[in-house]
């Protein structure tokens, strides 16, 4: 089995390797992104996939911006049998599907129809859902519109943050297509039609999305700040400079003041909820209230919120986002 591999961000590595580890399977080449400038330096670094295929000493690499009709002549001399994306960042045009003999699968990180495109897994944590999980799909030109190969469920629990549910995802996509691709390849794997009724959309995030609403329930927000954990973070503003929180718990009872006030919290041990966490600070919501545990000024380190009070006296009292 000769496979042609497309994927960018460290998601898509424990999939690649996956790919690489199938008996009798060849990864004849990846396409990926290009090098980017990232990081102070400015210097341009490789994609995750990238490095990995280099450590894995496959030959052909190949980073278009865009794939045209040049990538897919290239792609075709090398008499592939499938293809496999895993978050490539690339549109895959008709003319490359279709010059599979067994066609692109997509190792899509969300329980589809739901939370199709680019943000599946904070999609699943803002939308409260219980479970979400990987499916492995048929690549369509429509964006994960097409037929379901196989799909692996796992929970959300209630300290998931993006990051921890995206590695957790990303691992169980691995195993899935490891277990179905070889299958698929053989005909021995039927898909199903997705119900497009049922479908939702998770749009591509930006900065500002991380920008926190104090009026909210402290339940929404809550779920913003593990759904942008890492990236774009759930900020607010303190003495007009950007606060991010990186940890909270939501609390049922109300706290005085205006929405974004932060009061003094009762010290109360989190417990077997948040092990290891204590209620210093609340911040007045437009619904209940929400416990900061860890936040992060500019230019500083994340710091847990007993320490950051250490430092500022003046915390307790202030209005966040005024």
């Amino acid at each position: 089995m000769r496979i042609v591999f497309f994927g960018s961000p460290d998601y898509a590595v424990p999939s690649l390797r996956a790919c690489l580890a199938l008996p009798g399977a060849e990864v004849v080449a990846v396409v990926t992104q290009p090098d980017r400038p990232r990081g102070r330096s400015g210097a341009p670094q490789v994609t995750a996939v990238k490095a990995a295929a280099l450590e894995a000493g496959v030959e052909v690499i190949l980073q278009p911006e865009k794939v045209r009709r040049d990538t897919t002549e290239g792609l075709a001399a090398l008499r592939p049998d499938v293809g496999v994306v895993a978050a490539s960042g690339h549109i895959l045009p008709n003319h490359l599907l279709e010059s599979f003999p067994h066609r692109v699968l997509n190792v899509h990180a969300s329980l589809l129809p739901r939370h199709r495109g680019a943000s599946p897994v904070a999609s699943a944590i803002l939308g409260g859902d219980e479970m979400t999980g990987a499916t492995i799909m048929r690549v369509v030109r429509e964006v994960d519109a097409g037929p379901v190969v196989a799909q692996v469920e796992t929970p959300i629990g209630p300290l998931d943050t993006a990051g921890v549910l995206t590695d957790r995802i990303a691992q169980l996509g691995a195993a899935l297509l490891a277990d179905v691709l070889p299958r698929w390849v053989a005909g021995e794997v039927e898909e199903q039609s997705q119900d497009a009724s049922q479908a939702t959309y998770a749009p591509k995030l930006s900065r500002a999305d991380g920008v926190l609403d104090w009026d909210s329930d402290a339940p929404d927000i809550w779920r913003r700040v593990r759904a942008f954990h890492p990236w774009p973070l759930a900020t607010t503003t303190y003495r007009g400079e950007p606060l991010s929180i990186h940890a909270a718990w939501p609390l049922d009872e109300a706290v005085d003041g205006p929405p974004g006030t932060v009061v003094a919290g009762d010290g109360r041990d989190l417990g077997s909820t948040y092990p290891g966490r204590t209620v210093r600070a609340v911040v007045a919501c437009g619904r209940g209230s929400l416990a900061l545990l860890e936040v992060q000024r500019p230019g500083k380190r994340p710091t847990p919120i007993e320490a950051y009070l250490n430092g500022d006296r003046e915390f307790i009292g202030a209005r966040l986002g005024a």
